[in-house]
């Protein structure tokens, strides 16, 4: 990601409910295609649907349209499992084989349709793969179904990216694929080109992990396909609004974003939700804010001072340029 090219922003769109008998009074169906308008007025300027939750009453010539209609670009999609209570206790790695290969097929449908709107891009967040007990999952062969069910997806169609978003946990107790390590030995394994990872900040400092060495070991093992941003306390999946928490550690990615080359869209994982915040100020915020710590991520990518401070490891001097850059 160029920091002197502004980026596609986009955003969770079922954030956009919030507030939809005052935005849309007397609407009974909120369609995906009302979200895309509502979203646009934020600044927002492209999308990534779920499937199949938003195309329950669209077709995707109207999403197209509504995308076009609203100045927006299609970023991609993302399958969304945990709507179908039948994958409770898994998608990939549900104990029934009936059950494994329908989620199989729902996502190469996904995959499908995502080629019919020209996308390229495809995330999976495996969240309901995992386990909540000791002696509740036979963990050797529940991997190896995972990766044989993704090789299956890979290779549906090599045209379209496969990426992984991985999440220590919810709603399992433990996912199977937790963080940036144990992602990168499936992708290993999985040995396809046209996979990566999606880095979601929030996941990452739940894992435990610095999002900016998570970027580094993804960018060397595998790609940065997508790019999460959002802030929290790293206890849960809090969703907060990007760099209230944690602006320092957000322009380190950022700029680790730039050392990869990074290019695609920033995609905005928050939840104006639990506070019931208006979604379309919340978007604009997180819009402002990322622009603004990209221009500091772009003055520090190349400050050789601080790239000879980091190089011995000198974290005062460190410290004080970044926080010179940022506390101006």
């Amino acid at each position: 990601m160029s920091t002197d090219q502004t980026p596609r922003f986009a955003a969770r769109l079922n954030a956009f409910k919030i507030g939809a008998a005052a935005y849309w009074p007397g609407k009974n169906t909120i369609t995906a295609a009302d979200l895309l308008a509502r979203a646009a007025t934020a600044g927002l300027t492209a999308a990534d649907l779920n499937y199949p939750d938003h195309f329950q009453d669209d077709t995707p010539r109207d999403l197209m349209a509504a995308l076009d209609d609203n100045g927006m670009v299609l970023n991609g999609m993302a399958m969304r499992y945990y709507t179908d209570p039948g994958y409770k206790l898994g998608a990939f790695t549900h104990p029934d084989a009936t059950v494994r290969r329908a989620a199989i097929d729902e996502t190469k449908r996904g995959l499908d349709v995502l080629a019919e709107m020209g996308g390229s891009l495809m995330t999976l967040w495996m969240g309901q793969d995992g386990f909540d007990y000791s002696f509740q999952m036979d963990y050797a062969r529940s991997w190896g179904e995972t990766i044989e069910a993704m090789i299956e997806v890979a290779d549906h169609n090599p045209g379209i990216d496969i990426a992984l978003e991985y999440k220590p946990n919810e709603p399992r107790a433990f996912a199977l694929m937790p963080d940036a390590a144990t992602t990168l030995l499936a992708i290993k394994e999985i040995a396809r080109p046209n996979t990566g990872v999606t880095l979601d900040f929030a996941h990452v400092l739940y894992a435990d992990e610095m999002p900016a060495f998570a970027a580094a070991l993804v960018a060397r093992h595998s790609r940065i396909l997508g790019v999460h941003l959002n802030d929290g306390y790293g206890k849960w999946d809090n969703g907060l609004m990007v760099g209230a928490v944690h602006p320092i550690q957000t322009v380190e990615l950022l700029v680790e974003l730039e050392r990869a080359g990074y290019d695609g869209a920033i995609y905005f994982d928050t939840f104006p939700d639990h506070s019931g915040l208006d979604p379309v100020e919340e978007a604009r915020t997180n819009i402002e804010v990322v622009e603004k710590l990209r221009a500091i991520a772009a003055g520090l990518v190349q400050n050789t001072e601080l790239q000879s401070a980091i190089a011995r490891q000198d974290a005062p001097l460190a410290m004080r340029l970044v926080q010179a850059a940022m506390l101006r």
